[in-house]
Formats: structure tokens, C-alpha cells, sequence
């Protein structure tokens, strides 16, 4: 039977979690962090827009939410652990933001475009995770 011709209390549960919203574009970074060492690939996913881009792995890009959510699903599983890192000054202009962070691996840099939401929250519209210097 289709859920729309269920009653409601045949009706499936789903699991909506309330994750911790960013209500400044740095706070990305920590909530990143955060879900990433607690295993959480739906928190680290909910951190994008829905149609947001992230150039991982190195040389390929995912692109979407749900793309998103099972690539880290798949980096999580090996429980990798995650550092905090000193977010570099953001740059914003009205609704959208440039925040950056000088990895600790010394990895190049990370970059990601963010964009204030409706509800004033901050979400990455992209994510340049890892920038290698161009081999000379």
C-alpha cells in the first residue's frame, strides 16, 4: 500500500535529527570537525546545500547532498580522525562567504564558498578541501 494511503499510525518513522545549525560561516569548520569524529555522514552532508559541489576525492568532484553523505559515509568507516584548524579571516559579501583554513598536514589549503540561508544559518555551496601547489 502506498504511505499516502496509509492511516497514520501504520504510517513508517523516519529519523529526523535537529542538527546544530552554523550561524556564522566559521562555524562550519568546527561542526565539521565535530560529526566527522563522531562518524555522523547525514551531520557532515546536512552542513551543504542540496546541490552543493565538493572536490573530493582528490582529482574527482561529488556533487549534491546525498552524493555527499555517501562519499563520507565510505571516508568514516575507516574512523579517521579530524583536528580543528584555525579558520583563516572570512570574507563575505551580503549572503555569501569565503572562509579558508591552513591545514595542520601542511596540505596545501582549504577553501569553501558558503551562502547565508533563510533562516540566517550558513551553509558550503563549495568545498575545495585540499589545494596543491602546482608541481614546478
Amino acid at each position: 500500500m502506498p504511505e499516502h494511503d496509509m492511516p497514520e499510525h501504520e504510517m513508517p518513522e523516519y529519523e529526523m535529527t535537529e542538527y546544530e545549525k552554523a550561524m556564522r560561516p566559521e562555524d562550519i569548520t568546527r561542526l565539521f570537525v565535530e560529526r566527522s569524529n563522531a562518524g555522523d555522514a547525514a551531520g557532515v552532508a546536512a552542513l551543504y546545500e542540496e546541490n552543493a559541489v565538493l572536490a573530493y576525492p582528490p582529482g574527482g568532484v561529488t556533487a549534491g547532498r546525498e552524493a555527499i553523505r555517501a562519499l563520507w559515509e565510505k571516508v568514516l568507516a575507516d574512523r579517521p580522525r579530524f583536528e580543528p584548524e584555525e579558520p583563516l579571516p572570512t570574507l563575505v559579501s551580503g549572503d555569501i562567504a569565503l572562509t579558508s583554513t591552513p591545514p595542520k598536514d601542511g596540505a596545501g589549503a582549504r577553501a569553501q564558498v558558503v551562502r547565508r540561508q533563510p533562516d540566517g544559518s550558513w551553509l558550503r555551496v563549495l568545498d575545495q578541501p585540499e589545494f596543491q601547489p602546482p608541481a614546478r
